[in-house]
């Protein structure tokens, strides 16, 4: 039997494979705090709106999961997201480590760990391969994503 954690992780890549932002948000914590290589520190209800846009905007998305471990404090998976990236209409293949913590049933610190460079190259092609490592270029995408969740949630 696993362990109710790695159950927590598990029904969330599920209801990511459906594009179920709602039931994703719902294994957060109110004050949970979500990082990774572009949104470097969203918190509370920033990081449930995240996977709403990110699942509201998907096309060709697949995800598949493995590796899940938790144990009472801390937990961890790998993903690997396939997806349309909409603004080149590139494919994208992202390969991700998730490092969790949990308390009271739920996610309160989510982090996931990818190369951004590598990244760049498959979304933004050629520009991605040759200046995507680029603190500029990097800054560029942060910024970029996160006027994207802003309007979002404006038009909420």
């Amino acid at each position: 039997m696993s362990h109710p954690n790695a159950a927590l992780i598990t029904r969330f890549y599920q209801a990511f494979q459906q594009l179920d932002a709602e039931a994703m948000a719902r294994c957060y914590s109110d004050d949970v705090q979500f990082s990774d290589p572009v949104f470097t520190d969203l918190r509370g209800t920033d990081a449930g709106d995240m996977w709403r846009m990110l699942c509201a905007k998907a096309q060709g998305f697949s995800l598949t999961f493995d590796g899940v471990a938790a144990d009472d404090f801390s937990g961890k998976a790998r993903w690997i997201a396939t997806y349309t990236f909409s603004q080149t209409g590139n494919q994208v293949v992202n390969h991700i480590e998730a490092n969790f913590r949990f308390r009271d049933g739920k996610i309160c610190e989510h982090r996931d760990h990818f190369d951004l460079w590598r990244w760049a190259a498959q979304a933004l092609g050629f520009k991605g391969r040759l200046l995507g490592w680029t603190p500029f270029v990097q800054n560029a995408i942060r910024q970029q994503a996160g006027k994207g969740l802003a309007a979002f949630q404006k038009s909420r």
